[in-house]
């Protein structure tokens, strides 16, 4: 039975969140790790701008302050995003996350994108797991020495929630990554929505895209290496991911890409259930949060945290006025309220999955700091 430590949202003068979620990390042993001139990567979302339910940057100033005084070398990181939008790649990725307080000026740290300008700077990390035989990391996040994930826990439209295991394992992903997750095919193209421009075909590395007779996009795939370049620089939805219609595979296949993350390598947890969302802060708007904020929570075991999160939003009381309609049905507390919105999603799935290869247990004790 892994250990989960809890602190409330209650303060008083003198003792604020910031200095809760400081003794929180303490309480849980976060300075059982050797932090000294270790190259320390806080995987962090810094939240698609327009979104505004995405931890807020003073928590990461907090943490960050944390690590230079125990000599580390710590730096916020995310990689881009699969589909377009603002965080797409690295130069539009930093000005959204500057935009959103993760600067300069309010954290002490850098802000790198770990899988470059691109979305394509990678390492393969081994794992031989069953849907996956290697990861394709940001390289950012599989250089570093030491592992620390900030997780603004919500709801996920594919992943049922987002916590750790979505932020580790999808989060840290590459592009080509991003798509193996997502997909279980290559790239296709929508000739009624290509409008010629070549884009793809000046992207593609394998030479695996051309224009046809028609003068319209079309993928060799004898050549196609799956990478999702085309997915990137098309302007106009013309290139399309296959999606996997098992959102159970998809969990699995993060599973499979944290323990990746994580392989030998020091790690630590942190989930902040607050603003708790229905969706992810990958879209450019959130909804009203499902439930009351709760807490923060932290655990050296990925596995139990996101359990014990799950339960304390199953066990919560909803709001008025979200998604989840108690008008219609109640104050629905102790019902699973991620299941409910996300009705084809299974979370229990991925952290048994997870369980099962080796990443941490669903069984856990809280400890209430």
């Amino acid at each position: 039975m892994s250990k989960v430590y809890f602190t409330d949202m209650r303060t008083k003068p003198g003792r604020n969140l910031l200095d809760k979620l400081e003794t929180l990390i303490k309480k849980a042993g976060i300075e059982q790790i050797d932090f000294k001139d270790k190259f320390t990567a806080i995987k962090i979302h810094f939240g698609e701008p327009g979104n505004l339910a995405y931890i807020r940057a003073n928590y990461a100033a907090k943490l960050a302050k944390f690590l230079l005084a125990k000599q580390a070398k710590p730096f916020l990181t995310d990689s881009n995003t699969l589909y377009q939008g603002r965080r797409s790649n690295a130069i539009d990725h930093i000005e959204s996350a500057f935009e959103n307080g993760f600067n300069p000026v309010a954290v002490p740290c850098p802000v790198i994108i770990a899988d470059g300008l691109k979305a394509i700077d990678y390492k393969e990390i081994p794992i031989d797991l069953k849907y996956c035989k290697t990861a394709k990391i940001g390289a950012a996040i599989a250089e570093a020495d030491v592992i620390i994930s900030m997780n603004h826990f919500k709801g996920h439209e594919q992943a049922g929630f987002g916590g750790v295991l979505k932020n580790l394992g999808m989060g840290s992903a590459s592009r080509p990554g991003k798509l193996e997750l997502h997909s279980s095919s290559k790239p296709i193209i929508e000739t009624a929505e290509c409008t010629s421009c070549g884009q793809c075909v000046k992207n593609c590395a394998s030479d695996a895209i051309h224009l046809n007779a028609d003068k319209k996009a079309e993928i060799d795939y004898e050549k196609c290496v799956g990478c999702g370049q085309c997915v990137a620089v098309c302007q106009f939805e013309a290139a399309q991911p296959v999606w996997d219609n098992s959102a159970d595979i998809m969990n699995y296949k993060i599973a499979e890409y944290t323990v990746a993350v994580l392989k030998d390598k020091p790690n630590f947890h942190i989930n902040f259930i607050m603003d708790v969302s229905p969706n992810c802060d990958c879209w450019n708007c959130n909804d009203t949060a499902i439930v009351p904020n709760i807490g923060i929570a932290a655990s050296f075991d990925p596995v139990a945290l996101d359990k014990a999160c799950a339960d304390m939003v199953t066990q919560a009381a909803a709001n008025l006025n979200t998604v989840l309609n108690v008008h219609k049905h109640g104050e629905l507390q102790d019902v699973d309220k991620f299941k409910m919105i996300h009705p084809n999603t299974d979370w229990k799935a991925g952290l048994k999955y997870a369980e099962e290869i080796g990443l941490g247990t669903v069984d856990y004790e809280l400890v209430k700091v």
